[in-house]
């Protein structure tokens, strides 16, 4: 009888390892890609590869080329690797800055009601909203007061003081593969910044939550450009930093599994994530970008509205991926060298909805990502006649999510 059990065991064993899917260095790295890999763009960096590792953390490493790679750095560590990628370049379209002569500084602002919040006392205190983005100028009088300040870092002395492995993260992190390109930085960020928490009593910008505090994370270089590994490093540093949400203003990523594997972290460490839509004027649910239409509970994803409140014309939409719209023309903000400018697109909008769910964060701190998520799409604005092409057919309004947010039991 012992006998047969023993045999009944082994004979499993022997199954199971037969018939199990053994980890290799080909089956970390299937460099074909998914079976998605048809549809998805972006160049390969032939020597660069992305590594999720078993304890889920990223990085990116070099490598003369895959086979090389897998030789030397994959099979050395297989048990401590889950998943290895291709890097790959993304280039994003930014606005560029224009002069206004048709719009209030600050309509924006005033058509989601922030003041709502303000009058109040909700001002985002110390809700920490991490700017994963190019460039911001932390000199600016309306962003320096609002910088989230690493005090175990001292800047400037090339030494990472805090040991979290990055150096001189004192007002934040830059992720560039590609330092050489020089010229005038863009505005992109800084302008992303102004919009989330500017503060209101240094300049003419009314942040929309002016006590929030901003994680600058660097990943897009002043000509637009960047890259899959770096976007994904920026984000988990943010993560590091305590960020409660991350504005996610960029789009044109490959559609590859690190980038999603990246997003299901965020979201399993209860971080909002808001990201733009995209400008091309098409239906996501159709014709997905990424991260815009991953779709996941920690997730919003921000269509433009005009001044009108009407749906831009060139702002990307869908019923099911894309959630709710936020002014994004002619918006007023921020921009390097202590100045001012305007900017259209989703990547103006999306931050709109980041400062929102700061406010709505600082009044009440004990609210998850998803409770935030839902107070805001629940109570966006449907004007009958005014009806956006997304989830919650509205747009964000202030005073009824800070409503929703605050009739939750503490």
């Amino acid at each position: 009888m012992e006998v047969r059990k023993y045999l009944s065991a082994l004979a499993c064993i022997m199954f199971l390892s037969a018939c199990g899917n053994p980890k290799t260095s080909q089956t970390v790295f299937p460099e074909n890609g998914s079976q998605n890999s048809k549809v998805c763009t972006g160049q390969k960096v032939l020597n660069k590869f992305i590594v999720q590792w078993e304890n889920g953390k990223f990085t990116v490493e070099e490598g003369l080329d895959s086979e090389t790679f897998k030789k030397d750095f994959i099979e050395p560590r297989l048990n401590d690797i889950r998943h290895v990628e291709f890097d790959r370049v993304i280039t994003l379209n930014t606005s560029e800055v224009f002069e206004s002569d048709d719009s209030s500084d600050n309509w924006g602002q005033s058509k989601i009601s922030a003041s709502s919040a303000w009058d109040q006392g909700v001002f985002g205190q110390g809700v920490k909203v991490a700017v994963v983005d190019s460039f911001v100028d932390v000199s600016h009088p309306q962003i320096l007061p609002r910088i989230s300040i690493n005090t175990g870092e001292t800047p400037n002395n090339g030494v990472d003081d805090d040991g979290n492995g990055v150096v001189d993260d004192y007002y934040g992190a830059k992720f560039l593969s590609d330092t050489s390109n020089g010229g005038s930085p863009s505005a992109h960020g800084t302008h992303v910044s102004g919009i989330i928490a500017a503060d209101s009593t240094k300049g003419p910008i009314q942040g929309v939550a002016p006590q929030a505090l901003l994680v600058p994370a660097q990943f897009i270089s002043d000509d637009g450009g960047g890259s899959l590994g770096d976007a994904i490093l920026a984000m988990q540093y943010a993560a590091m930093r305590g960020a409660k949400i991350i504005n996610a203003s960029w789009g044109g990523a490959p559609c590859v599994e690190s980038l999603k594997n990246s997003f299901l972290s965020l979201e399993q460490a209860g971080i909002l994530v808001v990201v733009a839509a995209g400008n091309d004027g098409r239906d996501v649910d159709l014709y997905p970008e990424f991260p815009a239409s991953f779709n996941l509970s920690n997730q919003i994803t921000v269509a433009a509205s005009s001044q009108s409140d009407f749906m831009t014309s060139w702002s990307n939409s869908g019923f099911n991926y894309v959630h709710v719209a936020a002014p994004g023309e002619s918006i007023y903000s921020t921009v390097p060298r202590n100045s001012y400018g305007y900017m259209d697109g989703t990547s103006m909008a999306a931050p709109f909805v980041s400062g929102v769910a700061a406010l709505l964060f600082s009044a009440r701190p004990s609210a998850s990502a998803a409770q935030v998520r839902s107070a805001i799409l629940s109570s966006a604005d449907v004007q009958s006649g005014h009806e956006f092409k997304v989830s919650s057919r509205g747009r964000v309004n202030v005073r009824k999510a800070l409503e929703k947010i605050l009739s939750l039991n503490p």
